[in-house]
């Protein structure tokens, strides 16, 4: 007999017993699973989770469990558990959030949308439902409408804003954009996300040296932030500074060796002013580290570069 059906097996004559060893092996599987997950063993945790859950729809533990699925990217069986816990009825909007959270990730985001809109119906004023249904939403102005809900409902609610922000960016729509990332700032300025989408908006109000200045801010915040220095680099190459750009994909690759973009980038700067065969090597080098990566990094919307994740 194998470890979890021993675990569960009782007899069948006292159904009082069986409640108590059920409760009993919930909190063994519960607890014994949350020290494994605090020494990294996240196969063995993901089955006690599921198997607990078998007994008792816990929302602490479906949250743990969630999270050990997103780290095995074993998302169909977080949704075989969220299911359940959704048709259980406990809990509802609870279950149906983090069952749209699971959809939108797994880019099922008509499902998703319709998961936010059953939270509605319970709780019409539910701020994170209608901020995921503006994420799953295809169509940007009724995203937008979505989106309006949100900062009425939480004035304060710098995701929203910034999400508009992309939305309004994404629709060449500069000035709207650029109200509402000046709220995300004055939200939260050192966040140096919000500086690289004003510097993307900025751009498309032609004003450059804004930008370069938003992106040259977001670097100082987080010195790794990899997106700042192909903001940059893109935006000096763009006015033809290729030996300014340059130094600037060496910086990046002192961080991180393995920058696929960051080779790319120096590859075409280096062509630019002649040097051919460190251009190639770059070429080479980026190549092998992602064989799809583009070597043409001036294209504002050079393999999504650019594009800031909201999440």
């Amino acid at each position: 007999m194998g470890f979890f059906s021993s675990l569960f097996s009782s007899s069948k004559d006292d159904k009082g017993q069986q409640k108590k060893a059920a409760r009993k092996n919930f909190d063994i599987l519960k607890n014994d699973n949350i020290r494994a997950q605090r020494v990294g063993k996240p196969e063995y945790v993901s089955e006690c989770f599921a198997e607990a859950l078998k007994i008792q729809e816990d929302l602490e533990t479906m949250k743990r469990l969630l999270s050990v699925c997103y780290t095995l990217n074993m998302y169909d069986q977080a949704l075989e558990a969220l299911n359940g816990m959704v048709a259980s009825g406990k809990d509802p909007v609870n279950a149906l959030l983090m069952r749209a959270s699971l959809l939108f990730s797994m880019e099922k985001r008509s499902e998703a949308a319709a998961d936010c809109e059953r939270i509605i119906e319970i709780e019409s004023d539910h701020l994170l439902a209608y901020y995921l249904l503006a994420k799953s939403e295809a169509n940007p102005l009724k995203a937008i409408e979505h989106i309006d809900k949100v900062t009425g409902i939480k004035t304060d609610y710098a995701a929203g804003y910034a999400l508009r922000a992309e939305i309004n960016l994404a629709l060449e729509k500069g000035a709207d954009a650029l109200l509402d990332v000046g709220k995300v700032i004055a939200l939260t300025p050192d966040d140096e996300a919000v500086y690289l989408l004003r510097g993307r908006i900025y751009e498309l109000l032609g004003k450059a040296d804004a930008a370069l200045q938003d992106y040259r801010r977001a670097s100082e915040l987080n010195p790794s932030n990899e997106e700042a220095y192909l903001l940059v680099g893109r935006l000096l190459m763009s006015q033809g500074k290729y030996d300014e750009a340059i130094p600037l994909f060496d910086e990046a690759l002192e961080h991180n060796e393995k920058f696929a973009k960051a080779y790319a980038a120096r590859s075409f700067a280096k062509r630019q002013t002649g040097d051919l065969e460190g251009a190639l090597a770059d070429e080479e080098k980026s190549r092998e580290l992602d064989p799809d990566e583009k070597i043409n990094p001036v294209e504002k919307n050079y393999d999504g570069m650019g594009k800031r994740r909201i999440k």
